[in-house]
């Protein structure tokens, strides 16, 4: 804990991207290639995955890998969502750290099998930002609402988004969430393919 509250003070590496264009209502953001630590987790709230997903992590950060290593957090901790066929079907959520830059060329393999290193390519993602504490409910208000603004829904998967969130639970005030939509004519990071294409190289 005392770990989080200092690099909240000093500020926390985030990963790298270039703002493409940017409108009132939301920003297409060019992010570069980069690796994260991920897991995934099967459930029906969204919450509840992330809370699993966030734990798992952070214990990999707090020493849980072949190294012993302890890795600085960084910001912002984002959750791949894969919506099941139903309101009562499981879905999927991968939840990530980006990896600071002192870890990037080798980053320290994970002790537990339910944690793996993601290799995220060159990726574009239509970008909404907005503050307080966020709910399953304001997660999905704040997509179908992205999804209006750009309005052209051949350009990303509306059912598919990532989830960022730039703070810890304690902070109270001036908080940073974000919904990223990726574009479609790439191979979406996180996701079940991206993932196997990973896994079988």
């Amino acid at each position: 804990m005392f770990g989080l509250i200092k690099t909240m003070v000093r500020g926390l590496q985030k990963p790298e991207y270039k703002v493409v264009c940017k409108t009132e209502r939301y920003e297409e953001r060019c992010y570069l290639p980069a690796k994260w630590v991920s897991t995934t987790v099967k459930g029906i709230s969204l919450e509840e995955g992330m809370s699993k997903g966030f734990r798992r992590l952070f214990r990999y950060i707090s020493g849980e890998n072949e190294n012993n290593v302890k890795v600085e957090m960084t910001a912002p901790v984002t959750t791949w969502v894969e919506p099941g066929e139903g309101p009562n079907c499981e879905s999927s959520f991968t939840v990530a750290f980006y990896i600071p830059s002192e870890h990037q060329a080798n980053p320290p393999k994970p002790s537990s099998s339910l944690v793996f290193i993601e290799d995220r390519p060159q990726f574009s993602a239509y970008v909404t930002t907005f503050g307080g504490f966020a709910s399953e409910k304001i997660w999905v208000q704040k997509a179908v609402e992205l999804g209006d603004a750009i309005g052209d829904h051949s350009q990303f998967n509306d059912a598919q988004y990532f989830t960022a969130g730039y703070d810890p639970p304690f902070k109270p005030f001036g908080r940073t969430n974000e919904v990223w939509f990726v574009k479609r004519d790439l191979v979406v990071p996180g996701s079940s393919v991206d993932r196997v294409e990973q896994r079988s190289a």
